[in-house]
């Protein structure tokens, strides 16, 4: 007989009643009194599984009572509605196969463990319950971002991981070379000479799809990245990570206006499609994870986003009655402190915009007062910093000037630049990290517990 999927189940339950079935899984707990008992068992196709019961007419029930959690089994039985119970359905065993037995030492055993616990053991995490909410969570999120983008007529493009194009700062990048590191080839000057590497020049994994983007907007109109990116930042926060992924649209005959809205409508629309797919993973986050989590969710797709300059933004924080950790200055960036107050003060999600330019990178348009650039950041309520973005700058000879300020090589960047010249046009776009999101999905507050495999300083296993 087939086997029949618990997620399959779920949608025709109600037609199978009395019917036989089989069902592979797993075992993720066994109770048993000597003459019956009840599996909890799940097949990994879907947050709830089913109960299986089962009692000692089976050949084998004094093997399968002392089944630990985790062992993997072949059941057939009959199908049965319970809707007077909590579960609407359960299975009683006619026929049940041991595939493989878990050794007693399995670490997951039917008790709460701590995160720090599970995180150590990424290789069997995923059979835990948050893990299996917050990685089907990420799972549909990303196709809810396939979604929107695809329905609303933008190109998908494979911009290349090993690059060596410079947009995040050299020295954020990991550098890729096939040298021999005991025998490294040396120019007259005692430099390390890059033209016998590979690719006959110094090497870089990237730190953002964006200025190849760039150049696939301008021939498609609206392209977007989603991909691995890697930073080099020795940073132990929370919301930090060496390798992560990255959505980056860029669009042509967009200003910053165009821009906000787009990130507006993709949010409301990715946090709708993850409700609507996922209610017993979000009520579990909800429960377990983050109280309030649902209501903040339907909050956010309800909400009218703030749009306010950084100058302003600054008032505000400077005429709260706070004593602030950082001081709020027009010249510099925003704190966290900032920005849950500033998410708190306007009741939602906002868009801050217009920011010094000597804060900002290089290929951001500069402003008609010569001082600010078209950027915006979105701050979110519980999250801080969700997407940043900006204008970019179509002047040739301003991007030119600006990346002279700021001393970034433009012969590296010759192509780049003449995007400007060969039918540039008003572009823009933004970078948003999937994990944050995640982050702010599932109301998981650490990077780590949304990749499946994360790797941050010191941490490479696996």
């Amino acid at each position: 007989m087939d086997t029949i999927l618990i997620k399959d189940l779920q949608k025709s339950y109600k037609t199978l009643d009395g019917k036989t079935i089989t069902v592979s899984g797993w075992v993720k707990s066994v109770r048993s009194n000597g003459s019956f008992g009840f599996i909890d068992f799940n097949d990994g196709t879907a947050f709830k599984g089913i109960q299986i019961v089962f009692d000692n007419k089976l050949a084998n029930f004094a093997e399968i009572e002392k089944l630990n959690a985790g062992s993997s089994i072949t059941c057939t039985g009959t199908f049965v509605l319970t809707p007077q119970n909590k579960q609407p359905y359960e299975m009683h065993a006619t026929n049940l196969q041991i595939i493989s037995a878990t050794d007693a030492d399995y670490p997951l055993q039917k008790k709460k463990h701590s995160i720090e616990f599970l995180r150590d053991i990424a290789y069997l995490r995923p059979r835990a319950n948050l893990f299996q909410a917050v990685f089907r969570i990420r799972s549909v999120a990303a196709m809810a971002i396939h979604t929107y983008f695809q329905d609303h007529g933008f190109l998908y493009v494979h911009t290349p991981l090993i690059t060596c194009t410079d947009c995040e700062g050299s020295d954020q990048m990991f550098k890729v070379t096939t040298f021999n590191f005991d025998n490294l080839p040396k120019t007259k000057d005692g430099k390390v000479d890059f033209s016998k590497d590979l690719f006959g020049k110094q090497a870089f994994i990237t730190g953002s799809g964006q200025l190849h983007g760039e150049a696939f907007a301008m021939a498609f109109n609206k392209i977007y990245t989603f991909g691995p990116t890697f930073r080099t930042e020795n940073s132990n926060t929370k919301i930090h990570a060496n390798e992560f992924w990255m959505i980056e649209p860029e669009m042509a005959f967009c200003d910053l206006n165009g821009l906000m809205d787009t990130e507006e409508d993709m949010l409301k629309f990715v946090v709708k499609y993850v409700m609507q797919r996922c209610p017993d993973e979000l009520e579990f986050c909800d429960k377990f994870v983050s109280n309030g989590l649902v209501s903040k969710l339907n909050k956010l797709v309800s909400s009218e986003f703030k749009r306010i300059s950084h100058h302003d933004c600054i008032d505000v924080l400077k005429s709260a009655k706070v004593k602030w950790e950082f001081e709020p200055s027009y010249d510099a960036d925003i704190a966290k402190e900032h920005e849950k107050y500033l998410t708190e003060y306007f009741g939602g999600p906002v868009f801050i915009t217009d920011w010094p330019k000597d804060i900002k990178a290089y290929y951001m348009k500069v402003n008609p007062d010569g001082k600010t650039v078209a950027a915006v950041d979105l701050i979110v309520p519980e999250a801080g910093e969700l997407m940043g973005g900006s204008q970019r700058e179509e002047n040739y000879d301003v991007l030119a000037q600006r990346m002279k300020e700021l001393n970034v090589d433009a012969s590296k960047l010759e192509w780049y630049m003449n995007l400007r010249r060969f039918g540039g046009c008003v572009h823009s776009g933004f970078g948003m990290g999937f994990e944050r999101l995640v982050i702010y999905l599932t109301g998981v507050d650490n990077i780590r517990d949304v990749i499946p495999f994360p790797r941050t300083p010191n941490n490479c296993q696996y």
